[in-house]
């Protein structure tokens, strides 16, 4: 089988460590496989035709594409070329509308609240007269303040007063700010689940750095095995199921009134959860890419009418 895996890494940097571990999993496994750089790709309408280029030449035939979107900013335009893939009939996965989704984090807890999937306490607000209603909302001082986009946890700031409050949010700078309560029960730990295909694959505590409220390993969170609760399993496979994805990551903080779900990733790191626990993640993203194909008959491929 022939296996993509698209990066969206900008050209001046190196595929990541897991773009580069699918691909070296789906090889030993016997299968052709290979990255892709989206920056790369041509999209050619001219009437009579639609082209999907790469490097300037036809875009060969792939039975998968695993999609790995590490964008930020126009979101929607920057995965353009998985909607396109998805049109040709190429089979994709995350794809184009579940992305969005997750890329936008009061998307996902619009959706989260809906399906009565525990989240916490979360006020939006585009005012700085309502800023005092939205402390109240979510239980008072401290709190935790994101912008609608963001990851690795950029974008996500911890405040301890309403005057630091009032004079860090920027109103020029962003429109929309989501105050959410400060889970102080986590202490600041969180624990990633990785899903794929509808099973939980993996987990992993994450715990802070010195004098840092985040656990992003990124941030110099540190990594460990643990042992989720079928409660926990259960929100975790709702919540990826939600928002319509085929594979993501879920962030939980345990609290004393149980496990609210923090984020959800459309395009998760692995490398770490790999190293601290044990665990082969890689392995059941390639199975799953092989079942995903076998499963999705193209109506048509091809870069003609």
């Amino acid at each position: 089988m022939k296996i993509g895996i698209l990066s969206f890494k900008a050209l001046s940097k190196a595929a990541s460590k897991e773009e580069i571990r699918i691909k070296n999993t789906a090889r030993a496994m016997g299968h052709k496989a290979r990255v892709f750089r989206s920056a790369r790709f041509q999209l050619v309408y001219d009437g009579t035709a639609r082209r999907l280029l790469y490097n300037g030449k036809l875009f060969p035939k792939y039975d998968v594409i695993i999609t790995r979107p590490s964008v930020l900013r126009d979101v929607d335009l920057s995965i353009s070329i998985i909607k396109q893939m998805e049109m040709m009939g190429v089979p994709v996965f995350n794809r184009y509308t579940p992305i969005l989704k997750a890329k936008n984090k009061l998307k996902s807890m619009q959706i989260m609240d809906h399906y009565n999937i525990p989240i916490p306490k979360t006020a939006v607000i585009r005012y700085e007269e309502y800023i005092d209603l939205a402390v109240k909302s979510v239980g008072g001082m401290p709190v935790i303040v994101k912008t609608p986009f963001g990851s690795y946890g950029a974008g996500v700031t911890i405040v301890e007063s309403k005057r630091g409050l009032k004079s860090m949010l920027d109103w020029k700078s962003s429109n929309m700010y989501m105050i959410q309560e400060f889970v102080k029960d986590s202490k600041g730990s969180d624990i990633r689940v990785f899903v794929v295909g509808g099973k939980v694959v993996g987990t992993m505590m994450r715990s802070a750095s010195k004098g840092e409220f985040r656990s992003n390993i990124e941030l110099g969170g540190k990594g460990g095995p643990v042992e989720i609760t079928e409660e926990e399993k259960e929100i975790s496979l709702k919540a990826v199921q939600a928002l319509d994805l085929e594979y993501g990551g879920v962030d939980i903080l345990r609290s004393k009134k149980g496990p609210v779900i923090l984020e959800i990733n459309c395009n998760p790191g692995f490398k770490a959860l790999e190293a601290a626990t044990g665990v082969d993640i890689a392995t059941p993203i390639v199975e799953f890419a092989i079942e995903y194909a076998e499963s999705k008959k193209p109506l048509f491929y091809g870069n003609g009418g």
